[in-house]
């Protein structure tokens, strides 16, 4: 839903290009349970108007029936849609909601806070700009407040805002806020997360969400609304360094060949030299299509179909760069993981890693540490259960095109499959990037494997097959 606008009754068309010019912001609201997440949302988009007619009345029905706010209406219910989060009163999956105002339009999404689904937290906030954490002024920093900051930052994450919530129940004290500010101010900085902005406010009760409360004098910052509104995430993009990975060959006749994707960084242009990966072959744009037309230029996040002057063999999964600032080709990472499964991660076991549009075969062949999340000291491991984060070397079976993930985010991230049940069982963030694995160095294969390379060589000579043995 949108801002209302008095450009709406007068000129329709100047509200709509206004609308479509306005910046976006995706944020997420993360903390531990009880916090007030969902609250704080239904908060915003009820102070802010942004709610229909048919669902406000919906929200008291529900209120009457399910509510968990005491006398006062449980905004909560706007977000937790689940019956299980109704009943229980926890967010269970991550809920996204869109609204905007007249200076900026927002997607932001609800993350859970119970340690189990630290899984879902993690998913919701691998596209946000910002993420809102939530500390209950009563508990302070608690153990799932140190690990959903700990992945925001890992994720990459550029600005924090933390909300001091349920002021009301510390009698609006001062010192309660001055404290829990210092001492997550300490995370941070052990973090490497500098853009942090700090707010005390009752999601329950309205106070420094949307306008600036007078039962809190001695705050003199701005409104939590007003912080989401200023924040620069204009600069966060990177556009040095072109990545466009393929998505999707587009063949309608024989006259048109095209390839599909979303921009993930860097500016592309119409003629620009591109290099192929992993081919390495080169060629020139010569078209950039998009459903309104044709452009000259594009930017990060669009999706668009590139024509090349040359026919050159691409297929899904490939990458286009500027050859002058191409990224590296490997199959040895190192990389941060965030482990999602129930059953631990299985060292030297085969799974399925996938970056960007490349799907690959390979192995996690050691786990250098895991984290303490109460500490953020480094602990050796040999396995990593639900929910650790740990750093891993993984060897995949082809070279990959893949960036840093603290260069550019969309390039170096990826997920890890298991192969038999074709769930997802982590997500994965690159370290660093190992030199490719010389053509002689012998990985270590199973026996399966190495007797199945044996009975082709005897069997089929004329495939050339290569001893691994």
């Amino acid at each position: 839903m949108s801002h209302s606008s008095a450009l709406i009754a007068t000129d329709i068309e100047a509200y709509l290009h206004q609308h479509e010019n306005k910046d976006l912001l995706r944020l997420l609201t993360c903390g531990s349970v009880d916090d007030g997440k969902s609250t704080l949302i239904g908060r915003l988009l009820y102070d802010t108007k942004l709610i229909f007619e048919d669902h406000l009345s919906s929200l008291h029905k529900d209120n009457a029936r399910v509510g968990n706010a005491g006398d006062a209406l449980d905004l909560a219910l706007l977000v937790d849609g689940l019956q299980s989060e109704r009943e229980q009163g926890i967010t269970i999956d991550v809920a996204y909601r869109y609204f905007s105002t007249e200076k900026r339009k927002f997607i932001i999404a609800d993350c859970p806070g119970h340690e189990q689904y630290t899984r879902n937290m993690a998913t919701g906030a691998s596209n946000c700009e910002l993420a809102i954490v939530m500390v209950d002024a009563r508990k302070g920093l608690l153990t799932q407040t140190r690990r959903h900051s700990y992945i925001v930052s890992k994720l990459g994450i550029r600005h924090v805002v933390v909300a001091i919530n349920k002021m009301d129940l510390v009698d609006y004290d001062e010192s309660v806020f001055t404290s829990i500010k210092a001492e997550y101010q300490t995370m941070a900085e052990h973090l490497g997360i500098t853009d942090v902005h700090y707010v005390p406010i009752s999601a329950l009760e309205g106070d420094n969400v949307v306008s600036v409360s007078e039962k809190m004098d001695w705050y003199q910052g701005e409104s939590l609304m007003s912080l989401l509104e200023g924040v620069a995430i204009s600069c966060d993009q990177n556009l040095e360094h072109m990545r466009f990975p393929v998505q999707f060959v587009n063949r309608p006749n024989d006259g048109f060949r095209g390839y599909c994707g979303t921009l993930a960084s860097g500016i592309l242009r119409q003629g620009d030299t591109i290099v192929a990966l992993p081919s390495g072959q080169q060629s020139k744009v010569s078209r950039i299509v998009t459903y309104e037309g044709d452009l000259n230029s594009v930017a990060p996040n669009n999706a668009i179909t590139v024509t090349l002057e040359d026919e050159i063999d691409i297929s899904r999964g490939d990458m286009l760069a500027h050859p002058d600032t191409a990224p590296e080709l490997s199959d040895r990472f190192a990389a941060s993981l965030v482990w999602m499964s129930q059953d631990p991660l299985k060292v030297q076991h085969d799974y399925d890693f996938k970056f960007a549009t490349h799907c690959v075969t390979g192995r996690i062949s050691s786990i250098s540490h895991k984290i303490d999340i109460n500490s953020f000291e480094t602990q050796p491991a040999t396995a990593l259960a639900l929910n650790e984060i740990g750093l891993v070397e993984l060897h995949v079976n082809a070279n990959v095109a893949a960036d840093k993930y603290a260069d550019i985010r969309k390039t170096g991230a990826f997920i890890v499959i298991d192969r038999l049940t074709n769930i997802t069982v982590a997500a994965g963030m690159v370290e660093a990037i190992h030199a490719p694995q010389d053509e002689g160095t012998k990985r270590q294969y199973s026996a399966a494997e190495i007797a199945l390379n044996r009975f082709i060589r005897e069997h089929y000579p004329e495939w050339e097959t290569k001893p691994i043995d």
